[in-house]
């Protein structure tokens, strides 16, 4: 890292934010997951709840574990989870695959159900969750590595745990939200700088944000409204493209 730029130049030459470092696995997830935006509500639930797990350790502890945790809790399908009783409880908490935290499984399951809740209020959770997309009067001019230090939460991901703990979400503190936001695309948090930014960038530009479903009809998972629009400009503000 040089002048405390937040970047690092790999053995590939790749200029890249700090944090991955030299590992393997860490620099395939900086490079192909993170930032880039999701609308997946089975991988949107199961980051938000992985995040939950990573409260007190590191990122890549759980990343390392991640395949542990899909297989005990059913590829993190919320509307399986919902219905796990005692005896799952019990067998995740003996499983050294996954972060044996009682408090944090009875957790998952808790939401799990609260995201049925949430999916059959807006149509899918990607609905929700995008629709508290920061507007760029909510972002730093500049992405560097002082501002991205300085910022481990923001007033929309306060907003948003607060939102889901009025709905009975538990685990889901600022930081954590905001970890959540920056690794499914809510916003670009790659520094500036680094050669990731520019493709996050254009992947977010290019991504159609999932909007409210206003349909009663039981939702399917596939029949929400799209729309695209760039980012924070607020449901249906352009042109439909389906």
């Amino acid at each position: 890292m040089t002048d405390h730029d937040g970047l690092i130049v790999g053995a590939d030459g790749m200029t890249r934010c700090f944090w991955p470092g030299d590992l393997p696995d860490y620099l395939h997830y900086h490079d192909h997951e993170w930032g880039l935006p999701v609308d997946d509500d089975i991988r949107l639930f199961e980051k938000i709840c992985l995040e939950g797990f990573q409260s007190g350790l590191s990122w890549l502890t759980i990343l390392r574990k991640r395949e542990n945790f899909r297989a005990a809790f059913a590829g993190f399908d919320f509307h399986k989870i919902a219905k796990f009783g005692d005896a799952d409880i019990e067998r995740l908490v003996q499983d050294a695959g996954i972060i044996r935290h009682r408090g944090k499984i009875v957790s998952t399951i808790n939401n799990a159900n609260r995201a049925i809740e949430l999916q059959r209020e807006h149509g899918s959770l990607a609905a929700y969750f995008w629709s508290w997309e920061p507007g760029p009067d909510d972002r730093p001019e500049v992405l560097d590595y002082a501002t991205l230090r300085a910022n481990p939460t923001t007033e929309v991901s306060t907003k948003i745990s607060k939102d889901l703990k009025k709905r009975g979400w538990s685990f889901v503190g600022p930081t954590t939200v905001y970890a959540f936001m920056q690794a499914m695309g809510l916003v670009n948090d790659h520094i500036e700088g680094g050669e990731c930014r520019a493709k996050v960038e254009k992947a977010r530009a290019d991504f159609e944000r999932p909007v409210r479903r206003w349909s009663s009809a039981p939702h399917t998972g596939r029949d929400w409204r799209r729309f695209r629009r760039g980012p924070g400009t607020g449901e249906g503000a352009c042109s439909r493209t389906s």
